[in-house]
């Protein structure tokens, strides 16, 4: 089989296709043939080698941990799979259910367990699901992480009220699955963006307000004009330091943070000072449980929404896909094919 390698001193000229024999699954494991991954801004840090929980990366190390393929042989013991069945690969393989702990998060694909970026994968039985019918192999291969990250942001951890205000930063893969969820459970959205033919885009799957913070820097203003004052009830907080000034300016008083990336660099310092008068809460996450991907799963499949791919290349040509994602370029997901 063929599989995609990145080796030290890192960067994407080390990511390389190289041949490696194929595997066989032992107990309890599944072997799948690989249809489709998506990429996260999480496997560009690990292709560049400043990515990792633990132990220093030291390669070669196969990326990717969100994938779609099909089962194509199971091991002795194996009881959820049968040849034939369609999967995707759980970011976390450990993870089953419950609170996260260091010992489950430390279970993720790409690094530090070999990840998706193959063309044949052996994945234990847990760290596999079904998925639902209706969508594309390349809809499939967007759930682990960016949906997942979403779901678990707005409904596991914030738990909004139809009727609530979010505001989802930006429109990469999670503030856009953010804004289909939240649409989907009756909740207001806010989304910002640099580029008015996105926020367009935005529109059309149903963002109520949208703010283009180039013209407006300060974009907790109009949030909190569309809120009569009272500020957003949740807000998917994505840039990280060059953002979390703002949200805490446009958050309400007892209101939720999801603090979910760091895509728009360290920022100003922030004053922790802030929290103190209006009761906000800031809550990192990574991710989560694969109990929770399949009850976002049996929303997605409930509701019929469809992940947004914007774009897709051969799975050789992953340094273009790179490129692309590392140029803002899209909208929603990219997606790299077997």
């Amino acid at each position: 089989m063929r599989a995609l390698q990145v080796t030290e001193p890192w960067g994407l000229d080390r990511l390389e296709v190289v041949e490696m024999a194929d595997p066989t699954p032992g107990p309890g494991e599944v072997l799948v043939r690989m249809r489709a991954v998506s990429l996260n801004y999480r496997d560009a840090l690990m292709v560049g080698g400043v990515y990792g929980r633990g132990p220093a990366m030291s390669g070669p190390i196969i990326p990717f941990s969100d994938g779609c393929g099909m089962v194509e042989a199971i091991g002795p013991g194996v009881t959820r799979f049968a040849v034939g069945d369609r999967v995707a690969t759980m970011f976390f393989q450990g993870w089953i259910a419950g609170r996260p702990t260091l010992e489950k998060v430390s279970t993720a694909l790409g690094f530090p367990i070999p990840g998706a970026g193959r063309e044949l994968g052996v994945f234990s039985q847990e760290g596999l699901s079904k998925v639902p019918e209706f969508l594309s192999d390349e809809e499939v291969s967007t759930l682990p992480c960016a949906a997942l990250t979403a779901w678990r942001a707005l409904f596991e951890d914030a738990r909004p009220q139809p009727g609530d205000t979010v505001v989802l930063q930006g429109t990469g893969g999670v503030s856009i699955f953010g804004l289909q969820f939240a649409h989907a459970a009756g909740l207001r959205t806010i989304i910002t963006s640099s580029s008015d033919e996105k926020l367009a885009r935005a529109k059309a799957l149903g963002a109520d307000t949208r703010v283009n913070y180039h013209g407006t820097p300060e974009w907790s203003k109009p949030v909190r004009a569309a809120t009569g004052g009272v500020g957003a009830d949740v807000i998917l907080e994505v840039g990280g330091g060059g953002t979390i000034e703002q949200s805490m300016r446009a958050i309400r008083i007892g209101g939720h943070i999801a603090i979910i990336g760091v895509v728009a660099g360290a920022g100003n310092p922030f004053n922790p000072a802030s929290l103190i008068g209006n009761s906000a809460k800031l809550q990192g996450l990574s991710v989560g449980s694969r109990e929770m991907f399949e009850a976002m799963c049996r929303a997605i499949e409930l509701h019929r929404i469809a992940p947004v791919v914007d774009k897709v290349f051969p799975w050789t040509e992953a340094r273009a896909a790179f490129a692309a994602m590392s140029g803002g370029e899209h909208f929603g997901k990219i997606v790299l094919t077997f």
